[in-house]
């Protein structure tokens, strides 16, 4: 299994990264992509433990939609940051997450859209796949990534209509399932994952958060995306080794590690 999106960087993770990491592994995770937020000081600090304790993670840097408003007019400042961390990063796989969140908002519209073109032209120049998180911006996201051509990558934590699904689908996009899957009223959301072919399909468990059914309410961590295997496996009528063995070979094929 490999846990396509997770935050092992992030401050819930400080006091136990060892005994987190040690789960995974004995939990039959091989590896991980942990995502950074550019300019992070303290998350790349901390994603460098992990790796010299766990050689197979990877990792992706972005400037998150919540952030944008740190960027507002030049855009491709934002850009610029992610390139630059990138060129010092050798564990980087790609540009993310990045993409829009009309939910809270915590930068204006224009401005996420301003800054998640600008990095999605980065992207593309850096030969990278993107990490997309887009949240109630569901035409906006689509119209963006028609834009921009050509690039690929995978709508994380994909809990959208089957529309979007369809519509990134047929742009080349794969799709991640999260802990959502497992929670006893995402049935909807268990009739789109029905329709992902199985060479589109990612597992993650964006922890810290969105913990998967029978954690819910505790800290995600990476051991727990065997919780999403289980519950595609059933959706799709495979065996749990199998669907590990499909998305693991889809991460690989994706982001190249």
């Amino acid at each position: 299994m490999i846990d396509a999106h997770c935050h092992l960087a992030d401050r819930a993770f400080e006091a136990d990264l060892d005994q987190v990491v040690e789960r995974a592994r004995a939990a039959g995770v091989e590896a991980a992509l942990i995502i950074l937020e550019a300019g992070h000081e303290a998350e790349e600090a901390q994603a460098r433990r992990v790796e010299a304790r766990w050689p197979s993670v990877r990792t992706a840097v972005g400037v998150h939609p919540h952030h944008a408003h740190r960027f507002a007019g030049d855009g491709s400042a934002a850009a610029s940051l992610v390139r630059q961390q990138i060129a010092g990063s050798p564990a980087v796989r790609a540009v993310g997450e990045i993409g829009l969140d009309y939910h809270y908002e915590f930068s204006p519209r224009d401005v996420q859209q301003d800054v998640f073109r600008a990095q999605l032209d980065a992207a593309r120049d850096l030969d990278l796949p993107v990490v997309v998180h887009t949240r109630e911006a569901e035409d906006d996201t689509l119209a963006i990534l028609r834009e921009a051509g050509a690039v690929r990558g995978v709508l994380h934590c994909f809990t959208g209509t089957t529309r979007l699904a369809r519509a990134a689908l047929d742009l080349g996009f794969y799709l991640s399932a999260a802990g959502i899957v497992t929670f006893p009223k995402a049935d909807d959301l268990r009739e789109t994952f029905r329709i992902v072919p199985l060479d589109r399909l990612l597992v993650e468990t964006d922890s810290p958060f969105l913990a998967p059914v029978p954690f819910r309410g505790r800290r995600n961590e990476p051991a727990y995306v065997a919780r999403v295997v289980e519950a595609l496996a059933s959706l799709h009528g495979l065996e749990t080794g199998e669907l590990a063995a499909r998305t693991a070979a889809n991460f690989r094929r994706l982001f190249q590690p």
